[in-house]
């Protein structure tokens, strides 16, 4: 099921705005509250009918993983898109559809957090990003070769987590001290048990097949102040994609992410010795709840001399991730500059200290 939004004072398509946080139509200029909409819960009702229809009406045309051609509502074009894609534009008018049928069922996210940075504004990030490489060409500083700057919505599972940890470990504390024409080294040995039930909210792991995991790493942390319940109207004007793996298919990122974090705070319990040196430690993370989120992100095609570099953009923070090219010029320049520094430095504490000048 294709939803476009049309606005009822003029009936031009809307999408929605990352400054306003509403539905905006370009014609008239009418904003409407996405969260105040009256027609949203009647949305959700003509998705779940779909979904529940979906085998009776649709079955003998089309498998749900293999549909891949859906029409515009205004100009009757095929919407070409991958099994993925839950949210598009139009190529042939440029209306922002949104595709139902893709985002009920299973499919269904609970949670959003919106787009907060448009497209300008993030144009105008990136640029100021690139000017920040001390190592990279002028070349590429100058950010004026931006081949395209889409905003998609990327699926992510969010996990509540409960990490339970033990740990045995034999530490040591130190003491010297002197006695007569001998100094003596005390070492006191203590067996220091520790174990901890620790609780960890929302922990984000992204679920798409096409996107780095990586990169979307490195682009936390998200702010989930700004955490909404799902509307479809949110995805107007963007693209959007479903989950390629469940919450169960990601589980052992996120368990391995945990251990860490309570190997950690294990490691922070103990403290005022001088060694520490451990007999056991067990870490078990058990899966609480996975929730369906989708968060938002600007994918940057920068094409550099010939060759395309991806950069990945925080659509609510504005956090930018990616390796731009580097310089060999301005690399061996940077060191002969550290290199000079250190030297006089050296000459420098010579001379202070009374030493040979080298």
């Amino acid at each position: 099921m294709v939803v476009q939004y049309k606005c009822p004072d003029c009936g031009a398509d809307m999408a929605f705005d990352s400054t306003t946080g509403m539905l905006h139509c370009d014609s008239c200029g009418k904003n409407m509250n996405i969260e105040e909409m009256s027609g949203s819960r009647t949305e959700k009702e003509e998705s779940n009918a779909y979904h529940n229809n979906y085998k009776e009406e649709e079955e003998p045309h089309h498998h749900q993983e293999e549909v891949n051609e859906y029409h515009c509502n205004n100009c009757g074009a095929v919407l070409i898109t991958d099994k993925d894609t839950a949210a598009t534009t139009c190529s042939f008018c440029g209306a922002a559809v949104v595709l139902s049928d893709r985002l009920s069922g299973s499919f269904a996210p609970s949670l959003v957090i919106p787009f907060t940075i448009n497209k300008e504004q993030a144009q105008a990030s990136f640029r100021k990003w690139c000017k920040k490489g001390l190592l990279t060409p002028r070349g590429f500083m100058t950010a004026d070769r931006i081949k395209s700057i889409t905003g998609i919505y990327v699926p992510f599972w969010l996990y509540d987590l409960n990490g339970l940890g033990s740990a045995d470990a034999t530490c040591t504390k130190v003491r010297t001290y002197t006695k007569g024409d001998y100094i003596y080294t005390e070492t006191d040995y203590f067996n220091v048990y520790r174990k901890v039930n620790l609780n960890y909210l929302k922990v984000p792991t992204d679920a798409s097949e096409k996107m780095n995991d990586g990169m979307m790493d490195k682009l936390e942390p998200y702010h989930y102040q700004d955490l909404k319940e799902f509307q479809m109207p949110y995805l107007a004007g963007y693209l959007a994609e479903k989950y390629n793996y469940d919450d169960n298919d990601l589980f052992h990122r996120v368990e391995s992410r945990v251990q860490q974090y309570v190997d950690s705070y294990i490691d922070g319990t103990i403290n005022g010795y001088a060694t520490t040196s451990y007999n056991s430690k067990d870490i078990q993370i058990r899966k609480r709840k996975a929730e369906y989120a989708l968060f938002p992100v600007w994918m940057v095609c920068y094409d550099y001399k010939q060759s395309e570099h991806t950069f990945a953009m925080n659509g609510q923070t504005g956090k930018i991730v990616g390796k731009p090219p580097l310089s060999a010029g301005r690399i061996a320049a940077w060191f002969t500059g550290i290199s000079a520094a250190a030297f006089l430095l050296i000459k420098i504490i010579a001379v202070l200290s009374g030493g040979p000048i080298l």
